[in-house]
């Protein structure tokens, strides 16, 4: 097992480039994320690119723990723990890997832009359950003179009675 300082190493947290300190990233008008709470780690991308996807470590992860985040109501956490589906781990960190672009801070962007829209839509509140309603009395009639008009309609269409 790797000690403390390694994992820290390999964990940075998010900082935009040029960036010094950003306190919180805004992600609806109530919620921000603290930019601590975000971890991200650099690996080499997979497939096509030649001689670059073997040297530079292009593909970014990045890890935000869900459970243990202070800056999320519980009835967003939920949500979002159901909307993560498998990028979820069992310890209740969103993994998400961005290898799309070939420049590594094309894929910080990529994979933060990525976690803040999963987080918006889980900040949406689900629609209220639909009421069943019965059927209006006019609605009842149109129905049955549609079906009654396509009886018509059909028995018109078999032999001339008397035949």
């Amino acid at each position: 097992m790797p000690d403390a300082g390694f994992r820290d190493k390999l964990f940075r947290p998010f900082r935009p480039a040029g960036a010094t300190t950003i306190a919180l990233i805004p992600v609806t008008a109530r919620i921000a994320l603290d930019e601590d709470e975000l971890h991200e780690s650099f690996m080499r991308a997979s497939g096509a690119g030649g001689q670059n996807i073997q040297k530079v470590e292009t593909a970014v992860q990045l890890r935000f723990d869900v459970r243990r985040s202070p800056s999320l109501p519980e009835p967003v956490r939920a949500r979002l723990e159901r909307l993560a589906g498998r990028r979820l781990t069992q310890d209740g960190v969103i993994v998400i890997t961005a290898q799309r672009h070939r420049t590594r801070e094309r894929n910080r962007v990529d994979a933060m832009e990525r976690l803040l829209a999963l987080i918006r839509e889980a900040a949406t509140p689900p629609p209220p359950a639909r009421r069943p309603t019965r059927p209006t009395r006019g609605s009842k009639e149109r129905r049955l003179e549609g079906k009654s008009q396509r009886a018509d309609l059909k028995r018109l269409r078999g032999p001339p009675p008397g035949d």
